[in-house]
């Protein structure tokens, strides 16, 4: 038979484990949205997007590029997580990323794979030069409006939805 103090015990554990996984989670997406941190990987990427090229073959000079934005951008996150969090621990928090990656946002999960997986920093890299360079995804040639009211209908005019009567 479980001791009901053991598994109270075991609940209240993971209940505080997964607050403070939220809460650097939360403490990310803070530090990623300031305007210092965004200047500072928009410097960093504007000073080295003209060296990616979409190719299956990697330049010798991706890989210090590379370690210059782990250095810059991951060092600068977790200094400023450990002083909201002065708990935190990046090596503890990477392992429970791995095991609850399906709980983090996408957007902070995209810009946290970057740091440790160079395929994803390099094609950060490429659709940040696509953009700049005006070959962004443009979706708008593509898209077509159409009234689902005949201009002539009685509808026609109305600014609210005809809902029908329940």
């Amino acid at each position: 038979m479980v001791d009901t103090n053991e598994e109270n015990f075991a609940i209240s554990c993971s209940s505080v484990s997964a607050a403070a996984f939220d809460a650097v989670i939360g403490g990310i997406e803070e530090i990623i949205m300031e305007e210092k941190f965004q200047q500072l990987q928009q410097r960093f990427m504007d000073q080295n997007y003209l060296e990616f090229e979409d190719s299956d073959e990697n330049k010798l000079s991706y890989t210090p590029i590379f370690n210059e934005y782990v250095e810059l951008l991951e060092k600068n996150l977790e200094q400023q997580l450990k002083e909201r969090i002065p708990t935190f621990n990046m090596n503890t928090f990477v392992k429970r990323l791995m095991q609850h990656k399906e709980e983090v946002p996408g957007d902070i999960l995209d810009m946290l794979v970057t740091f440790t997986d160079f395929m994803a920093f390099k094609e950060m890299f490429l659709e940040y030069r696509a953009e700049k360079e005006g070959r962004g995804l443009d979706l708008s040639q593509g898209l077509v409006v159409t009234s689902l009211i005949h201009p002539g209908s009685k509808h026609a005019g109305l600014t609210e939805p005809m809902l029908p009567d329940i």
